[in-house]
């Protein structure tokens, strides 16, 4: 079984926890179906906000899933002038047996614009 890396992000439409809740649930739903994932598979998640989002940590949508032994992290993302607002990113670490090649990285929404080249 090899360690493998997932990123992945959403744009969060306003700063409120429901809607972080319910948005970065998504996205962490999405990576682990797309890779045919369970939570024992996760090794650890890194999160990041953008400098814009203070409602929540994004890491409680995890726990919220029932990813309650897992390592998590929240960060604060560069302050980019230019950059999109209202973002958090993931970068989960996994044990898999996909090529590096076959992991589905997931960009919800418009954070797809991130990522074009490895947005699925």
């Amino acid at each position: 079984m090899a360690v493998r890396a997932v990123r992945g992000a959403v744009q969060l439409d306003r700063d409120e926890a429901g809607h972080m809740d319910e948005q970065v649930g998504a996205l962490l739903a999405e990576i682990l179906e797309r890779n045919d994932l369970a939570a024992d598979d996760l090794i650890s998640i890194w999160f990041t906000a953008t400098p814009d989002l203070h409602s929540d940590f994004p890491a409680a949508a995890a726990r919220k899933l029932g990813i309650v032994d897992v390592p998590l992290i929240c960060a604060q993302e560069l302050d980019i002038e230019g950059a999109m607002p209202r973002v958090v990113r993931v970068l989960a670490h996994i044990e898999s047996d996909r090529p590096r090649a076959e992991i589905a990285h997931v960009y919800l929404g418009a954070a797809a614009a991130l990522r074009k080249d490895i947005a699925q």
